[in-house]
């Protein structure tokens, strides 16, 4: 049985959005499918970071767990860091990895996504943690949203062939919206096929100057109204030390710039190279 999450700080914004009111009628809620970050983004480059198990174990049962940055990382995913500080946060992503990778074949994988979809969900978002890892569980996801009409669902991503290998599908749906997350692999699809995007910038000057408006609680990721405009993100989470993603971080503490979107943890993650 897959494990959904409640909203985070950022996500129960959403019900504050008048345009998405009438996913959230008698009393539905956000929820988000989380996976674990880096081995579930086939296609992630420069957020690209992943939690390693040691091989040892903490005195409460959990596995002691490290995290290492990806070669080409210039800013760090900070659901990667969510997964490296919280045990239980860990613990539930690895099982849906899990669970979903150990279904073969995109019908088995709707039929547990529709049969675990909390009943009081109105809008999901794939994922806060992870991303679309083969084209099975992206086209099971399509399926889902065709399943459930009357909820919203929705996705950053950067499994960017698989949007273009679905597409046809997607276009017979208006409850399933998608923003390309620029920083991965194939970020030429973005511009080559005019894909709206979501863009990490370390300044607000840095998104004016793009033209992009910083999306503070995930309402431009999630209006289906407004899929086909692009927008920034403002770098957050735990970043490596002496970075420039740290540096930016420093600055926007210092001028008191909202960036963060859950309740903080004051512990240092060490930055290793897979």
């Amino acid at each position: 049985m897959l494990k959904f999450s409640k909203a985070n700080a950022k996500l129960e914004s959403l019900h504050d959005v008048p345009e998405l009111d009438r996913w959230l009628l008698n009393g539905r809620k956000v929820y988000s499918l989380d996976l674990l970050s880096g081995w579930s983004c086939p296609f992630a480059s420069a957020c690209l970071s992943k939690v390693h198990e040691t091989g040892e174990f903490s005195p409460s049962g959990n596995p002691r767990v490290k995290l290492k940055d990806g070669p080409n990382t210039e800013f760090r995913c900070f659901s990667a860091s969510q997964e490296a500080l919280l045990p239980n946060v860990y613990a539930k992503r690895k099982h849906n990895y899990d669970t979903l990778k150990g279904l073969k074949s995109f019908t088995c994988m709707t039929e547990r996504l529709c049969a675990d979809l909390p009943k009081k969900c109105g809008i999901l978002r794939f994922h806060v943690g992870g991303d679309f890892f083969n084209a099975d569980y992206f086209l099971a996801a399509i399926h889902t949203a065709k399943a459930n009409p009357d909820r919203l669902f929705y996705a950053y991503t950067k499994s960017l062939k698989y949007w273009e290998e679905f597409s046809d599908h997607l276009d017979q749906i208006d409850n399933f919206v998608l923003t390309a997350s620029r920083g991965g692999r194939d970020d030429d699809m973005i511009n080559r096929d005019n894909l709206r995007e979501s863009v990490v910038v370390f300044s607000e000057d840095e998104a004016y100057n793009r033209g992009l408006e910083i999306d503070h609680d995930d309402s431009h990721a999630a209006v289906p109204e407004w899929r086909n405009n692009s927008f920034a993100l403002l770098v957050h989470g735990v970043q490596p030390k002496g970075s420039k993603a740290a540096e930016a971080l420093k600055i926007l503490k210092r001028d008191k710039v909202k960036h963060s979107y859950s309740r903080k943890k004051s512990l240092t993650l060490e930055k290793t190279m897979v």
